[in-house]
């Protein structure tokens, strides 16, 4: 009993739980609808997992949920709370479109000075927030709720201005090629490239026929790199002792508002990353004009929720919600269920990972009773 008490009270075990639960809800909401339950459910999974094109289209779908929800969980884990993350998104976007379309240069070049630039652009607008609380004491959600709106209004700004704007369309132009940083992007748009990739079905399905890209080896190298600062460096140490306590880190001579401020650069530049490999390797490979956010930023705080705060578990959790929203799709055109469901799971399971901490009071509370039965 006391071994499996201790499973069930393991973070795995509860997110697993509350995955589980978010199914069961959407199961009875789609029967209650009056859809098959375990049909649709089925199609959910094999828009998943059919074949490689769908597990690929995961992928790309998952990337920048991955690095925002990463850019989130570092604020987390120094008791800040980044929903901002959709307007530095929105800005690193911005940024990267525009250098992307201004400058030209080599790709050893290009590619770096556009995702440079949407770091920068996701600092500065993550700085901006920090610098407010650390200053002035303003509440971090508060500041970045209202940027947020003035990341969506300035984008769309800049997609109307006549140097970015491409005629006929509510976007801009697309970033020089040279900026691209789909995998084997040039060559296999090219005659040579083509034909050993027909050729191969697997390949085709995979990097033919999808923009997979880059950005999901950033994301991974990153999680390992915001794992290895917070938990085996000094900086890490300090930014974790001012999230647990700001007194007691004063306390000992830690600087709680230098760190503020660095804590909300780095999680923006994190999320500006995200935002410069979503311009760089998807198509139309530019902005266009928003009539409400896309919520990349907004899920990755469910993402940040699911991985418990996890850099790592941000990977497998930006998985999960990037197979829901992929595979979503497929439920809708083969069943003819409404796209809400899926936003009803992904709402299921943040709530009951929400509740998880009441998992293990209740594990503690059944184990003592059966030991006191025994008794």
């Amino acid at each position: 009993m006391d071994k499996a008490a201790k499973i069930l009270k393991k973070p795995f075990t509860m997110t697993l739980i509350a995955i589980f639960f978010g199914f069961l809800v959407a199961g009875i909401i789609l029967a209650a609808a009056g859809y098959p339950t375990f049909h649709s459910l089925s199609v959910l999974l094999q828009g998943v997992f059919s074949g490689p094109k769908h597990i690929s289209n995961v992928i790309i779908k998952s990337t920048p949920l991955i690095l925002t929800g990463i850019g989130v969980a570092f604020a987390f884990q120094t008791g800040l709370f980044n929903i901002g993350a959709e307007g530095q998104f929105i800005m690193g976007c911005v940024a990267a479109t525009t250098v992307g379309i201004v400058c030209d240069f080599p790709p050893v070049i290009q590619i770096p000075l556009v995702l440079a630039a949407g770091v920068l652009a996701g600092a500065v607008f993550g700085g901006m927030v920090g610098f407010l609380k650390a200053k002035f004491g303003i509440h971090e959600v508060l500041t970045s709720i209202m940027f947020n709106w003035i990341a969506l209004y300035f984008s769309n700004f800049i997609s109307d201005l006549k140097r970015f704007h491409k005629p006929d369309t509510m976007g801009t132009y697309a970033i020089n090629k040279s900026g691209y940083t789909m995998i084997l992007g040039s060559w296999k748009t090219t005659k040579e490239g083509k034909e050993v990739l027909v050729n191969n079905e697997f390949l085709r399905d995979t990097l033919l026929k999808t923009d997979v890209n880059a950005g999901i080896l950033a994301a991974v190298v990153l999680a390992i790199l915001v794992s290895f600062l917070l938990y085996k460096t000094t900086k890490g140490f300090e930014l974790r002792a001012v999230g647990a306590n700001r007194f007691a880190a004063e306390s000992t001579g830690i600087d709680v508002n230098k760190n503020i401020l660095h804590a909300m650069i780095i999680s923006g530049g994190i999320c500006g990353l995200a935002a410069a490999f979503y311009i760089t390797g998807n198509s139309p490979h530019g902005i266009a004009t928003l009539a409400a956010f896309e919520n990349t930023g907004f899920n990755a705080l469910g993402v940040c929720l699911i991985a418990a705060s996890s850099p790592i578990g941000c990977i497998f959790a930006g998985l999960l919600f990037g197979g829901l929203l992929y595979g979503g799709q497929s439920l809708q055109y083969e069943v003819g269920a409404p796209s809400e469901i899926i936003n009803i799971v992904i709402g299921v399971v943040v709530f009951f990972v929400a509740l998880t901490h009441i998992i293990p009071p209740l594990v503690d509370r059944f184990s003592k009773g059966g030991k006191n039965h025994a008794k």
